[in-house]
C-alpha cells in the first residue's frame, strides 16, 4: 500500500503546506508499512526538489513540461492518476486547498477511489481504513471509513507539523504523454499582490468585524497585524459594507484559512464565519459582549472595547521586540 503525495509548488518553490503534506504521507506510509513517492508538477530546481526527501519522500517524480506551468485540473488529475497507477499507489495525499478541491473529484472518478476530504489527523485505523475530519463548520468530528481499493486523502492546512527525516531521495523524470497536456487553460495576464502577506500564507491573522464600528477605526488593527508580522482579514458584513477589500473576507463564503494564530476583533462568531477559521491552531477573541459565540471557539478571550485593547496590545508587542 504505497503512498503518493502531490507536492504543489508556487513559482518553483515549496511552502510549509507542501512539507506538511510530505511529512503526513511519510507518517501514513509508516502506519501501512510502505514507502512514499512525491510527485512534483511544473518546473522546480533539483535543489528545491531535494527538500521533499528531507521530509520523508523516498522517491521524487518530476513532471516539468513547459505547458504545465499553468494549472489545469483536468491535466493535473490525469498526471497524478498515471503516476499513482505506475507506482502502484493505494493512498494519494493532496492538500485540501483550492487546487486539491479541484483535482480530488477528478482523481476519484479516474481511479474509482474513495475520498477523505479535509482530514486533520492520521488515520485512526488501517483495517477498516478510517479517517478523522471536522464537519458541520468544525462543530463536529467525524470518523469516515473508506472502503475502496485506492484512497484519496486531502489534508487540512496546518493540521500536521512538518517533521524532518532526512534521506537521500532519488529524483526521476516523469514523462507526460502529449495527449494529456493542458490545452484548454491559457494564461493571458498575471497580476501579483506585493507588499502584503497573503491570507492563505500568513501564520498570524488579525481580523475585524462590525464591532470595529467604522472603517476609520481600522488603523490600530492594521498596526497590530504589522507588528506581529501577520495579515489582516475581516468578516463578511465588513467587506459587504465596503469597509475592507473583499479579498480579506474570511468565512464559509470567503477565504478558508488555518493560521497558527487568528485574532478576532469585534467579531461575534457566526457559524458561517467560524467555518472559515475553525482550523486555526489558536483563536484569540476581543469583544465587548462576554456572551458572543466567538468566545466558545476561542482559546483566549478579552472582554473589552477594541479601541482601548488594540493600542495596548500593539504597545506590548513592540516592547517585546525591543
Amino acid at each position: 500500500m504505497s503512498v503518493l503525495v502531490y507536492t504543489e509548488n508556487w513559482d518553483g518553490k515549496f511552502k510549509k503546506l507542501t512539507l506538511e503534506l510530505v511529512s503526513y504521507a511519510a507518517a501514513v506510509a509508516k502506519m501501512t508499512g510502505s514507502s512514499v513517492t512525491a510527485l512534483s508538477i511544473g518546473k522546480v530546481d533539483e535543489s528545491e526538489l531535494r527538500k521533499l526527501g528531507n521530509y520523508g519522500a523516498q522517491k521524487i517524480l518530476s513532471a516539468d513540461a513547459d505547458q504545465l506551468s499553468v494549472f489545469d485540473s483536468q491535466a493535473y488529475a490525469a498526471i497524478i492518476s498515471e503516476a499513482a497507477i505506475k507506482q502502484g499507489a493505494k493512498i494519494i495525499v493532496i492538500s485540501n486547498n483550492n487546487t486539491g478541491k479541484a483535482v480530488a473529484p477528478r482523481l476519484s472518478v479516474r481511479l474509482k477511489a474513495g475520498v477523505g476530504s479535509g482530514v486533520s489527523k492520521l488515520p485512526l485505523d488501517i483495517n477498516p481504513f478510517t479517517v478523522y475530519k471536522r464537519t458541520y463548520s468544525g462543530n463536529v468530528f467525524a470518523h469516515v471509513v473508506i472502503k475502496s481499493d485506492i484512497k484519496i486523502l486531502t489534508l487540512a492546512q496546518n493540521s500536521f507539523d512538518p517533521a524532518e527525516t532526512p534521506n537521500n531521495a532519488a529524483i526521476e523524470k516523469f514523462d507526460v504523454h502529449s495527449e494529456i497536456l493542458p490545452g484548454k487553460t491559457k494564461r493571458r495576464d498575471i497580476q501579483k499582490q506585493s507588499g502584503k502577506i497573503l491570507l492563505t500564507d500568513a501564520d498570524i491573522v488579525v481580523s475585524g468585524g462590525r464591532g470595529m464600528k467604522s472603517p476609520d477605526n481600522w488603523a490600530p488593527l492594521v498596526e497590530l497585524a504589522s507588528a506581529l508580522g501577520g495579515a489582516t482579514a475581516c468578516s463578511r458584513p465588513v467587506s459587504d459594507e465596503g469597509w475592507r477589500p473583499n479579498e480579506e473576507h474570511t468565512g464559509q463564503t470567503g477565504k478558508i484559512i488555518a493560521p497558527n494564530v487568528y485574532i478576532a476583533v469585534g467579531i461575534s462568531g457566526a457559524t458561517q464565519h467560524l467555518a472559515g477559521i475553525s482550523s486555526s491552531k489558536y483563536i484569540v477573541a476581543i469583544n465587548t459582549d462576554k456572551d458572543a459565540p466567538i468566545f466558545e471557539a476561542a482559546q483566549y478571550g478579552i472582554v473589552g472595547d477594541a479601541m482601548k485593547v488594540l493600542p495596548k496590545l500593539v504597545a506590548a508587542v513592540k516592547e517585546l521586540k525591543k
